[in-house]
């Protein structure tokens, strides 16, 4: 029988900070488990895609087609047509990649991203809500362009690039301990937020996004995520910008306060992906 999520606990411990990197030679550590809400917060947690989501464009794949040959291509063809995981995938795209860490990041933040989110952050943090960034992408980037918004603070469950002797090499802190599909495992993340009390709220836009819209309790999708949710059955809510799941997340507030038991209700749905799916040690999806 496949378990259900919410009867399973997160797989694994981290126990390292996760500050950034002080030089591109040293690795950003896992980010911790997260910690219960406390009295008077509201139990729920908003964990946001960055490429594609916070970051309008998809930066890695803008990065990939400035300073990457071409034959990555297939790859990120196969990844696309969920052939491929994004763990192999990313370890190519860094193997034959020649640029240096600061003409890369140059180009990464000069990428539009939505306003929108400060706002988005503020109200949650207001509330007691958890806000995280949780992204299956390069990473490096993503704590320099939150800072630009304003938000640089925000908890970012992401992957990471060293550059050792000046090349690049990816490294996961924050993926499964078991399953390699993925470089950043979403899912553990909101399972993580799920066995600490919370509801879960996902928002996001692409294909990476469905190991995380599989678990969560509400989902804002667009792009090709929206697909994904409906061919698997998922409700979700369509967004276009930050604004429109800052509205929703107003009017969640105002009932919470008025009644905390007012929350978003709890989904419970078998597993969708990882070892109890498809077995220990893979590194493409069935």
């Amino acid at each position: 029988m496949t378990a259900d999520v919410s009867e399973v606990p997160p797989d694994g411990e981290a126990d390292a900070s996760a500050a950034p990197p002080t030089d591109p030679d040293r690795a950003t550590a896992a980010v911790p488990d997260p910690e219960p809400p406390r009295p008077g917060e509201l139990p729920l947690a908003v964990l946001v895609d960055y490429d594609g989501t916070i970051a309008t464009t998809d930066v890695g794949d803008v990065l990939m087609a400035a300073f990457i040959p071409g034959a990555w291509e297939a790859a990120a063809a196969a990844y696309d047509a969920g052939r491929a995981g994004s763990r192999s995938l990313m370890t190519l795209e860094m193997a034959v990649c020649r640029a240096g860490r600061e003409e890369m990041l140059e180009l990464a933040l000069r990428q539009p991203h939505d306003p929108t989110f400060a706002a988005l952050v503020a109200r949650a943090r207001a509330a007691g809500a958890a806000v995280e960034v949780v992204s299956d992408g390069f990473g490096f980037y993503v704590r320099p362009n939150l800072e630009r918004l304003g938000v640089g603070d925000v908890t970012i469950v992401t992957n990471d690039v060293v550059w050792r002797s000046g090349r690049p090499e990816m490294v996961f802190p924050n993926g499964h301990p078991a399953c390699f599909v993925c470089g950043t495992c979403k899912r553990r993340r909101v399972l993580a937020h799920k066995a600490v009390g919370r509801r879960v709220v996902f928002v996001g836009d692409g294909h990476s996004d469905r190991y995380a819209a599989g678990y969560a309790d509400v989902v804002f999708a667009k792009g090709s995520l929206v697909g994904l949710c409906e061919a698997n059955g998922w409700a979700y809510r369509p967004w276009a910008t930050f604004r429109d799941v800052d509205t929703w997340l107003a009017g969640v507030v105002d009932a919470w306060r008025r009644d905390p038991a007012a929350l978003p209700a709890p989904v419970r749905r078998p597993y969708y992906c990882g070892p109890e799916v498809w077995g220990p040690g893979r590194t493409d999806p069935p």
